[in-house]
């Protein structure tokens, strides 16, 4: 993975250059709070980029959001469901696919429903319900 301050988002496909393209997992995203809770329970070395997603949000709530839509700077993304840690987290830093696992924890997939570029610092929000 790869961090960058901007991408470019497409719908039906998800990020420009992203290795997988399409289906309903194009944009996997999970929340800065979440990571800071891990810090405080499993140690410092703990970091978002284990996680292997591919945006890191602030200020909203992920857990039980299936079929709601998040708004990412002008650019729209339906969430389809949780993203669930494996076992692959523990060779990242011991004890942390445990401790993804409740409350959705482990971040959302979903699939982008505007084209448009997105770029760290734009404002996050959920569609009105």
């Amino acid at each position: 993975m790869d961090a960058a301050t901007s991408a470019q988002l497409v719908v039906g496909q998800g990020i420009v250059g992203n290795a997988e393209q399409g289906g309903r997992r194009q944009v996997t995203i999970i929340a800065r709070e979440v990571f800071d809770q891990l810090r405080e329970e499993l140690g410092p070395g703990v970091d978002p980029v284990m996680r292997r997603a591919n945006l890191l949000i602030s200020g909203v709530e992920l857990a039980e959001t299936r079929g709601r839509i998040l708004h990412v700077g002008r650019v729209r993304i339906r969430v389809n469901g949780e993203t669930r840690p494996c076992e692959r987290m523990d060779e990242a830093y011991p004890g942390l696919t445990d401790a993804l696992r409740p409350g959705w924890r482990g971040g959302v997939y979903g699939e982008v429903l505007d084209d448009g570029p997105i770029a760290i610092g734009d404002p996050v929000r959920w569609d009105a319900d």
